[in-house]
């Protein structure tokens, strides 16, 4: 049983996805554990240039704390770059499909409520 704020998670996460897939990216993986770690979603940027990549989705309901950005800290993209790195070093997805054989990048998309619809904010290359 998934906690509400899991749920919320996995609804922020769903969004994010199908963002990106209207946007011409293809979906590889929600929620895989690599090891003990977990990529929220790994995607093919069709680019140019295309790119194989973990997405970090953050969703916040205010910011009394502070922006959500501003919620993946050293301690945490060192874990994104762990899984990623990880997962390449197999060469496929847990299911055994091969990963695309192209250049690795993590993305952060945040996510925030709207007046109308949430808000998405996509960054690119978190750790460049």
């Amino acid at each position: 049983m998934r906690t509400r704020n899991q749920a919320i998670g996995d609804a922020a996460e769903d969004l994010v996805a199908d963002v990106l897939v209207a946007r011409g990216w293809r979906i590889l993986a929600r929620r895989l554990r690599v090891g003990r770690l977990e990529l929220d979603l790994v995607a093919v940027d069709p680019g140019p240039p295309g790119r194989l990549v973990a997405v970090e989705v953050r969703w916040r309901a205010g910011r009394e704390h502070g922006l959500p950005e501003e919620t993946v800290d050293r301690r945490k993209r060192d874990r994104l770059r762990a899984a990623l790195i990880r997962l390449g070093e197999g060469g496929r997805l847990p299911d055994g499909r091969p990963l695309p054989r192209l250049p690795r990048a993590v993305d952060l998309v945040v996510v925030e409520p709207g007046i109308e619809r949430p808000e998405v904010r996509h960054h690119r290359d978190v750790l460049a």
